[in-house]
């Protein structure tokens, strides 16, 4: 029976609450697969996708890759165990070039030792291949034999990354502050790979920004739908906040003060949703705002936890995790944000505290932040697409 064997991540370094992350990676399993028919087992470590139709098979593969919480998975034979079965399960397969057989023995009631029957079974691959050589280190091939300890063996060819790091829903949930570039889509994929559920607030500026821009951004949140399964995606006007800093404020401290009182908005609107933290995808020193003054001053506004997965970063970096997502092309399309609108020549890139507030008190914030807030929609991207 063709079946996929599939392995977790770091799932096995948890203690005595273990079964509650097998059971939250089981659950996004079965959601990610939804629509599909198939059969889902758990085994010691491991988890077999069966009964379902050959021909879905590479869109099967396709989704499970993103499920947060696996490490790999394998295409694979399941037969019951026997030696005999296995050596002749063996014989079937074709090998090119340079091969090696590996055996995981988590049955201990097998007769044979591992090493011994990984050397069997590499002379039957070789009597039917005879253009076929052993290599143990530098091979093409590697024949994997997991040989389990619920009587049945699974042989397989192939070994498929997957999304690696802890099942979404495990770790808390986050609000991302998710603009239309490169790094805010990363620091959400980043943190739902830690276990977070991720929702996502973008501000818009219109009608200094078009349709296009918040489109983008919902097309953004759809591709990490992938990743981060169904996401609650809120829109904020920014117009009349950026318009008030424009007119009474030092010019110089128009990025601070916006990122000050967007992080009020997250905060509030955090707290409505009971999301625990906040998400932002700012990279030490890469722009005027993200400097260790600006991300300071910043964060003083707040109470609550935020989160900053590519503080540490280069562009290089982020730029590669981007394009692996697919989110780099839309996010390099040229429509404004409402960040880069009234964008001063010479934006402060040490502020003190004393001099952003001293700044802020020209502002009524506290009505600024209720009548923004005031516009807050919702909308909301499910990872089937039926939204």
């Amino acid at each position: 029976m063709q079946v996929l064997l599939l392995r977790y991540s770091e799932i096995h370094l948890k203690g005595a609450n273990r079964s509650y992350f097998e059971r939250s990676l089981m659950r996004n399993i079965k959601y990610w697969l939804t629509g599909i028919k198939f059969t889902l087992k758990q085994i010691s470590g491991r988890y077999i996708v069966s009964d379902y139709a050959p021909e879905l098979e590479p869109q099967i593969i396709e989704k499970l890759t993103k499920v947060f919480g696996l490490h790999t998975l394998t295409p694979a034979i399941c037969i019951p165990t026997s030696p005999e079965g296995i050596i002749e399960e063996c014989k079937k397969i074709e090998v090119n070039g340079k091969f090696r057989v590996s055996v995981t023995r988590a049955s201990k009631i097998f007769p044979i030792h591992t090493i011994d029957f990984a050397a069997q079974l590499g002379g039957v691959v070789l009597d039917n291949n005879p253009n076929a050589k052993v290599d143990l280190h530098n091979y093409d091939t590697n024949i994997m034999v997991d040989i389990r300890e619920n009587g049945y063996t699974y042989i397989g060819t192939k070994v498929i990354q997957c999304g690696g790091g802890m099942p979404v829903g495990t770790a808390g949930k986050g609000l991302l502050m998710l603009s239309g570039g490169i790094d805010s889509p990363v620091a959400g994929y980043s943190m739902a790979k830690r276990g977070m559920t991720v929702s996502a607030l973008h501000f818009h500026s219109f009608p200094y920004t078009s349709e296009l821009a918040k489109q983008k951004v919902i097309d953004l949140a759809k591709k990490l739908t992938g990743y981060l399964g169904d996401v609650d995606l809120y829109f904020i006007s920014f117009t009349k906040v950026q318009e008030a800093i424009h007119r009474n404020c030092n010019n110089n401290y128009m990025i601070t003060i916006m990122r000050r009182i967007m992080m009020r908005l997250a905060q509030k609107l955090s707290k409505d949703i009971n999301a625990g933290a906040i998400i932002t995808g700012e990279s030490l020193g890469q722009v005027a705002s993200q400097t260790l003054e600006s991300i300071t001053s910043t964060s003083a506004v707040v109470d609550m936890p935020i989160f900053r997965p590519l503080i540490s970063f280069d562009k290089v970096d982020i730029i590669e995790i981007a394009r692996k997502i697919d989110t780099y092309t839309l996010s390099s399309l040229p429509y404004e944000d409402c960040c880069t609108v009234f964008l001063p020549k010479n934006p402060v890139i040490k502020p003190t505290l004393q001099n952003v507030e001293k700044e802020e008190a020209k502002l009524d914030i506290n009505a600024l932040v209720e009548e923004a807030y005031a516009t807050l929609t919702k909308l909301t991207l499910n990872l089937h697409g039926d939204n």
